[in-house]
């Protein structure tokens, strides 16, 4: 391309060389046609260039960010800040140590935000889990000396209990109906905050964390109201005893919290590709604190947050965390030095016929996580078809049921940390819970963490997906911990039943021989790597926990075992089935595909594009109104499509806003996308000073408007032969927005993730029918049973009140009834053979800046 001037803007244009097509790719700002200046300007116009573009770039809700143009926008700021900053170190005096500090801090930005985040985090979980502990303690009495200690400060030192604590009552059924309002309350607090304030706080917000690191914008995921309600409905949720962990939506609010600091900051500002970078440090820092494991919150950042993790990304995780778990340990908030509650030491070592039983303890965690995201995602389909309306009084009564069930059971009826805290520890002298430990109670605590196991499987199927922060990690983790603490109780009777049996040869006399703390600890680890279908970072974090070097070997055994099992059943864990249930747009690097067909029939061959001259300032108007396209291919001419370049909607869009606010130009006047060669002096290059609308105002009234330093004169374009596993490839790997099809030198089409994804679930459903028209029929039957239950109980209800109570139609049913809709709602699983909102492009709503208006 070349510069040309003014009068000869009519002109037709000639399509530019491939030399001049090979200069790096740019963005630019929107610009009438002028002489080229002196070099000593350009420096100043490419700072002022930056600026502009910094303001031009915006992202949609629900659409993808283009990695590459962000990319090279960072470049072009360092370009433009190295040229203003030409010659500042030779300078003498304020002026250039003044400039020296700024530049020194553009370049630490990156660890400043890190540490605040980090610092911020360990806070924020601190806090948490005091009060989280506090409201579960107090479901089941007080403490005499002061009421806002929970039971542990209460009878510091006394693990039996103390005269200080004491129950609500004497009587068991006061302080089950006790416990049965406190946790109602609980959930009805969560679930109204939720729905009034801040509807993207409920769930664990893992899988719509992976899509947005990805490239993915959801605005007000991350923002700063998503942050508070996240914060304070936690522990509600947590303390009224649904089977929903805290571990889950530790990673949302840690990664909430690194969105709000880092607006702060102008290098993370406008970029969305920085800013991907602090958010996958932060997902580091919330696993961190989760579980008192920095290391294992990097590594799981690494296999299961992250699509782009280079090494520099790596170290501010790595950083992040340490200063997180930094933080809490400082703020010891169990006095105890231990950073999460279940952390426990073990002195014992294990014997190698052990093994039989953890590989039994894998495959139960594979089959365990196969079976709970199987239903899981039929109870959310259920749930998004028929209770979306009612989410606080799902929530409310999930509750109700929940401690219903739940309280006459020893180890449902505590919370689930304080559960598997008892249950990892090993029987020694005065370290005993309700006789666990004890000989005689063995079969009957087999019997009731078996009971606890299943129980606890049904709740997380039901309770994983309503509408307060609910994560996975922990409830799994409790079902693998109880399962494997009754295996444990099991073999132990087993030994003692055949002590001198070959099997149990290595066992010495007279020392406990099995621990069944260990595997309640490995099923635990089986269960978490089960549902989550990760396995380094379950083992790091487990060594973590323990401290035992010891029991490395086993947990690998289990996490190993557990994966292959699960594989048996499907690829990707809860977190990847939920992105596919709610049809976001996402390519999982760690899918491989075998499709055997050209990128040709997957393309979209009608695409809309623009010439490069020819057409009114009115019509490119309107082209960018009827359209929701998010580029338009740039061609010579519509007939020839001769490539010339590609040109972004939202830089098109601004560039037409500016133009009607400051009036300079006609709706009649020529618009041009590329520069005639009258004027072909030399070829555009970022360094070329740009004419703004600051200069524009004095050609007032002028006939021609230039877009040809706005648009990308190098999009990445394929040929339609191309396989299209290698254009998956490059999505994944480079991350642009489209790639354009080029049959020498002219347009055949273009593609996108969704064209991918379309394609890949069409053929996934040819080979796999997911459609099951009984399944419909059985939801259809369990709705009516509901309403014909809810029914009989209204009519009850009003009949023994004698029409003083009404549950049905009155203030109290339309409060519980959620009209403030969750926007993921409105999305549902892609399948081939139905429209999809997001894939269908109708994802186009203008709702300010991604990045920048976060609220």
């Amino acid at each position: 391309m070349t510069s040309r001037s003014p009068n000869v803007s009519a002109q037709t244009p000639r399509r530019p060389s491939l030399p001049e097509r090979a200069i790096s790719r740019r963005l630019s700002a929107l610009s009438t046609t002028t002489a080229a200046t002196t070099g000593a300007q350009a420096g100043t116009t490419q700072h002022d260039l930056t600026e502009e573009i910094e303001e031009i770039k915006r992202y949609e809700d629900f659409t993808t960010i283009d990695w590459v143009q962000d990319a090279a926008q960072e470049q072009l700021r360092r370009r433009a800040r190295r040229k203003q900053n030409a010659g500042v170190f030779e300078l003498r005096g304020s002026l250039g140590w003044r400039r020296r500090l700024e530049d020194t801090y553009d370049a630490g930005q990156a660890w400043i935000v890190v540490t605040l985040v980090g610092a911020a985090i360990g806070l924020n979980a601190g806090f948490l889990n005091i009060i989280t502990e506090w409201l579960s303690d107090i479901k089941l009495g007080y403490c005499t000396t002061a009421f806002y200690l929970n039971e542990n400060f209460c009878c510091w030192g006394d693990e039996k209990g103390c005269p200080e604590w004491h129950r609500w009552s004497s009587f068991w059924l006061l302080n089950y109906l006790l416990y049965l309002l406190f946790s109602t309350v609980f959930a009805l607090a969560s679930a109204s905050l939720v729905k009034s304030f801040a509807p993207y706080a409920a769930g664990s917000g893992i899988s719509e964390i992976k899509c947005i690191i990805a490239g993915f914008v959801m605005k007000g995921f991350l923002g700063f109201w998503t942050l508070l309600i996240k914060s304070i409905c936690l522990p509600l949720a947590i303390a009224s005893g649904l089977s929903v962990g805290k571990e889950g939506p530790s990673v949302h609010y840690a990664v909430c919290t690194g969105n709000v600091i880092s607006r702060f900051f102008g290098k993370y500002k406008r970029n969305a590709a920085k800013t991907r970078e602090i958010l996958s440090a932060c997902a580091a820092a919330g696993v961190a604190v989760a579980f008192g494991s920095p290391i294992g919150g990097v590594l799981f950042s690494l296999e299961e947050m992250s699509s782009y993790f280079p090494l520099k990304t790596m170290w501010r995780s790595y950083f992040c965390a340490l200063v997180a778990t930094a933080v809490l340990a400082a703020m010891n908030p169990f006095w105890t030095g231990q950073l999460v509650m279940f952390e426990v030491r073990y002195d014992r070592s294990w014997h190698f016929f052990e093994i039989i039983f953890f590989i039994f303890i894998g495959i139960f965690g594979g089959l365990y996580g196969a079976f709970v995201m199987k239903w899981n995602l039929r109870a959310q389909a259920f749930r998004k078809k028929y209770l979306t309306k009612y989410a606080i009084l799902e929530a409310t009564l999930l509750a109700a049921g929940t401690a219903i069930l739940c309280f006459p059971n020893m180890f449902l009826r505590i919370d689930m940390t304080e559960s598997m805290e008892i249950l990892f520890l090993e029987c020694e002298a005065g370290r005993d819970y309700d006789g666990l430990c004890e000989a005689k109670n063995r079969w009957r605590m087999a019997l009731s963490l078996a009971f606890a196991t299943i129980m606890r499987t049904i709740l997380v199927i039901i309770s994983y997906g309503c509408k307060v922060p609910a994560g996975i990690f922990v409830p799994s983790m409790a079902v693998g911990a109880s399962f494997g603490r009754m295996v444990g109780i099991l073999v132990q009777a087993l030994h003692e039943a055949f002590p001198h049996a070959k099997f149990f040869a290595a066992c010495q006399p007279d020392v406990d021989c099995i621990t069944p703390g260990t595997y309640a600890f490995l099923g635990a680890a089986a269960a978490l790597s089960g549902i989550m279908h990760i396995t380094v970072s379950v083992v790091v974090i487990m060594f973590e926990l323990t401290g035992a070097l010891t029991y490395i070997l086993p947990t690998m055994i289990v996490v190993g075992v557990t994966k292959a099992v699960s594989e048996r059943f499907g690829k990707g864990g809860i977190a990847d089935r939920m992105i596919w249930f709610n049809g976001f747009p996402f390519l999982d690097n760690k899918e491989e595909h075998t499709f055997g067909v050209p990128v040709s029939q997957v393309m979209t061959s009608e695409v809309t594009s623009l010439p490069s001259s020819g057409l009114t300032l009115r019509a490119v108007e309107q082209l960018v109104a009827q359209n929701k396209y998010q580029g338009f291919p740039v061609v010579e001419a519509r007939t020839s499509k001769i490539l010339i370049g590609y040109i972004g909607r939202t830089e098109l869009r601004y560039a037409i806003d500016r133009s009607k606010k400051e009036s300079f130009v006609s709706s009649t006047a020529k618009c041009f996308f590329t520069q005639p060669p009258a004027s072909a002096t030399q070829t555009p290059s970022v360094t070329a000073p740009p004419v703004t609308f600051d200069a524009i105002e004095d050609a007032s009234g002028q006939q021609s408007v230039d877009f040809s330093r706005l648009i990308d004169p190098v999009p990445l374009a394929v040929h339609p032969r191309l396989p299209l596993e290698t254009v998956m490839e490059l999505f994944k790997k480079m991350g642009p927005r489209v790639i354009l099809v080029e049959y020498r030198g002219r347009l055949a089409g273009l593609v996108t993730v969704k064209d991918c994804l379309k394609y890949q679930f069409k053929v996934e459903a040819q080979e796999t029918s997911t459609h099951d028209p009984a399944l419909e029929i059985r939801q259809e039957k369990l709705w009516g049973l509901m309403n014909r239950g809810a029914d009989w109980l209204a009519d009850k209800v009003l009949s023994i009140s004698g029409g003083r109570i009404k549950l049905s139609g009155g203030r109290a049913s339309n409060f519980l009834e959620s009209r403030a809709e969750d926007p993921r709602d409105q999305f549902t699983p892609i399948l081939a053979s139905s429209g999809h909102d997001i894939l269908d492009g109708t994802e186009d709503v203008d709702q300010g800046v991604e990045l920048q208006s976060r609220r």
